[in-house]
């Protein structure tokens, strides 16, 4: 990562210049995956040279970001291009861990698409409004799941004000487009294929996204509102008696939970071809307000996919793991995205790039140091408080510099033993 980001942002060092800008952005990244949320945090690492070497200052740190923010479209694509050729290494490494390792029409690489508020403490460029009554930005995200095995990693990241509109379609493709420049083996211009699954809640819900969608012959499972007037189709279905039973998160039946299609019942003349609508009722849980279009004290809610094979509580519970992305958003949030330290947009775009990468760094270390152990799956708070803070100290000897982790930590051996399998991957050539 440090070598390409080296490459990429070389235009931006100086001839006289002591720290190389991928070096600074390498170091940014760090601090954030252990729990920095400012530029000046990078002092963790600067006092310990030998684990990270130099470390800049802090002031040499807020001119890069300010000479990067100045020309923002050309050093973001530098640092995407750095952070691709990363994931490809770190996934063909990963080998059948990697989140493309088999992909096919049946087992797609899936892409969750969603959007979060960040509240600014003050008045930064561009910062507004928001539609529950705050006051800040509208980013929206993008992230590859790895599964129920391990945790999943960012793509893209859009800086938009906090009163850009959810379902805008437009956004969501612009957003989409830079995650699939992010996959290993995406040629631009080429259609990704069925290979390829993208989810996304009621926000992506629009005709234009569906479309786009269609076109570029993805699969996809988005929610999808239903009509007021959809009672008279509920009470066919339950004279009909199809609705099948549905899964729990495990893939077990759960009590009380059903899942049928109304694909034919519904209008769909103006959504595109192939698109069907699945629907899940369900008992509301103990306290829930039930809303205008659920049926007969029954919780009802819908989702839109192009899947045709399939059982549909199969189906159904794919799409509902799309709550996966909530814990990954909650993720980038204690990595730096709960605030926006910066004052100008443009600042605050290097600034999500750095996030980014502090979260792929993490998320790629569970993949690859963590293969069978519950420690892929641990959020950051667990993840510092366990294994990052563990005391150690440096030693040489003869011509290698080894790292002695205190005895008496609970946790020591599990990272030591990670350490050993990251020293077993090949270094770049």
């Amino acid at each position: 990562m440090p070598r390409g980001l080296s490459q990429a942002l070389a235009p931006w060092r100086k001839p006289l210049a002591r720290h190389d800008p991928g070096k600074i952005v390498t170091d940014l990244a760090l601090a954030l995956a252990v729990g920095g949320d400012c530029l000046a945090d990078g002092a963790v690492l600067r006092a310990e040279p030998a684990v990270f070497g130099a470390v800049a200052s802090d002031p040499t740190v807020s001119r890069l970001v300010d000479a990067l923010a100045a020309d923002a479209d050309r050093a973001l694509a530098g640092i995407d291009a750095a952070r691709t050729a990363a994931r490809a290494r770190v996934w063909a490494a990963a080998g059948q861990h990697a989140p493309d390792h088999g992909a096919s029409a049946e087992h797609p690489v899936v892409i969750d698409v969603d959007a979060t508020l960040v509240t600014a403490h003050s008045d930064k460029e561009l910062a507004a409004p928001t539609f529950k009554r705050g006051f800040g930005f509208h980013p929206l995200l993008t992230f590859v799941d790895h599964g129920q095995s391990g945790t999943g990693e960012p793509l893209s990241v859009m800086l938009r004000k906090a009163n850009a509109g959810s379902n805008t379609a437009a956004d969501h493709i612009a957003a989409l487009k830079a995650a699939f420049a992010q996959l290993p083996g995406h040629r631009p211009g080429r259609r990704p294929g069925r290979k390829i699954l993208v989810r996304a809640d009621g926000a992506g819900a629009t005709h234009e996204f569906l479309s786009w969608l269609s076109t570029q012959r993805l699969q996809y499972s988005v929610g999808f509102c239903l009509p007021e007037t959809c009672t008279t189709e509920l009470a066919m279905l339950d004279k009909a008696n199809v609705w099948q039973p549905a899964y729990d998160g495990d893939g077990q039946i759960r009590d009380g939970a059903f899942v049928a299609e109304v694909t034919g019942l519904l209008n769909l003349a103006s959504w595109p071809e192939g698109m069907r609508v699945l629907i899940r009722k369900e008992r509301p849980h103990p306290g829930a307000q039930l809303r205008i279009t659920d049926h007969e004290g029954n919780r009802v809610t819908a989702f839109a996919t192009n899947t045709a094979r399939g059982q549909l509580a199969d189906l159904e519970l794919r799409h509902r793991r799309r709550a996966r992305c909530e814990d990954r958003i909650r993720i980038s949030k204690e990595t730096g995205l709960r605030n926006l330290p910066l004052h100008d947009f443009d600042q605050n775009r290097i600034w999500l790039a750095i996030v980014a990468l502090a979260v792929e760094l993490t998320a790629w270390l569970q993949m690859l140091a963590f293969v069978d152990e519950p420690a892929r799956r641990w959020e950051p708070k667990r993840l510092r408080l366990r294994l990052f803070s563990i005391a150690a100290r440096t030693a040489d000897h003869g011509r290698t510099r080894r790292l002695h982790l205190s005895a008496h930590a609970p946790w020591a051996a599990l990272l030591a033993a990670a350490l050993d399998r990251l020293r077993l991957i090949p270094a770049p050539s």
